[in-house]
């Protein structure tokens, strides 16, 4: 039987597999799709010459390619997903894909064991009062429409899967990370603002920011596809040590080179992306409608986070933050 990787190329899926390989994983397939990137996979198999792993190439553009994708396998851990693009192509790479992934993986007599990465994305926060804890028993979105693209894909892509678990009960356990980060991250969150042609909108403040360093979130979906009792669950996924933004930022300032910044206060905020909604529909769609209030208070309003229930499995934070930061700045400086 076999370990199968989906997203196996990207940023978290490369720091997966080098994981698996430390911890001698045997029957570990990395599936990527034809023409990726295999640098850093075909780094990692001279790496570890003796593990076995093997790079399998295919799509999971239809249930019968998807089943060869995970031939053989015991446990299969979903991180294919579209981050950003047009609506419809994130909805084919995410939404589309992952209805046949389920289709292969139920049609096997013992389907494997899924292990989904989701996303901090699909929690309905807009409405919860600023500091509340998010935890695993927040509600979901139930307004996706109001939320960014990548938000609505990755809800409607955990809703596939738990809706099959109700039907036909297969082994699945779903880890929602928050902002992972490393030093092969591309970009800035937009938990910590919006970047400009040369100037950076710094809108968190002191807001929490839920980091998870790549390798710690790498460590996360190993802990729950190895512990029993994790079957039918979801666990939050992020660091202990969470800075605010403001602190990432100034941080980032020292070690990387100083961002031009504009730090905008969130009552300020608030009362812009309501007047940006307002001439929206006043234009009748000229100005685009990238700045809404419900979005600002999605990610902007400030809300604490949890990761009890994750602990409680066994997983602890084996990077700390401040060496996480290190390495990432590092990486950037270069």
């Amino acid at each position: 039987m076999s370990v199968v990787v989906t997203g196996s190329n990207g940023f978290l899926g490369t720091a997966l597999i080098e994981r698996l390989l430390e911890q001698r994983e045997t029957g570990l397939v990395a599936f990527v799709r034809p023409g990726s990137n295999r640098a850093r996979l075909d780094a990692l198999r001279a790496r570890y010459p003796d593990s076995g792993l093997e790079i399998r190439t295919g799509t999971l553009a239809s249930p019968a390619e998807a089943g060869r994708a995970i031939d053989g396998a015991s446990v299969v851990y979903h991180l294919a997903a579209s981050l950003s693009g047009a609506p419809a192509d994130m909805t084919l790479n995410t939404v589309v894909t992952s209805k046949h992934l389920l289709s292969a993986v139920l049609a096997r007599p013992q389907p494997p064991k899924v292990v989904l990465v989701s996303s901090f994305g699909v929690y309905e926060v807009a409405p919860l009062a600023r500091g509340t804890v998010i935890d695993e028993r927040t509600p979901l979105e139930s307004h996706p429409e109001r939320r960014d693209p990548y938000s609505q894909v990755k809800l409607r892509q955990e809703q596939l899967f738990w809706e099959a678990r109700r039907e036909h009960d297969y082994p699945l356990v779903v880890l929602r990370p928050g902002v992972i980060y490393g030093p092969h991250s591309a970009g800035l969150s937009t938990r910590l603002g919006l970047q400009l042609p040369g100037l950076f909108l710094a809108l968190g403040g002191s807001n929490l920011l839920p980091l998870s360093y790549v390798d710690n979130c790498a460590d996360a979906l190993i802990v729950a596809a190895h512990q029993p009792h994790a079957v039918g669950q979801v666990y939050n996924v992020h660091d202990d040590e969470l800075p605010t933004c403001s602190e990432f930022l100034a941080l980032r300032n020292r070690e990387v080179g100083r961002l031009r910044s504009l730090p905008i206060p969130y009552p300020m905020l608030l009362l812009a992306s309501s007047a940006l909604e307002r001439y929206h529909r006043y234009s009748r769609g000229q100005l685009p409608n990238i700045l809404t209030p419900y979005r600002t208070r999605t990610t902007w309003k400030g809300h604490r986070f949890d990761n009890s229930k994750l602990k409680n499995i066994g997983w602890s934070q084996r990077i700390s933050t401040r060496e996480g930061l290190r390495r990432t700045f590092r990486e950037h400086r270069r």
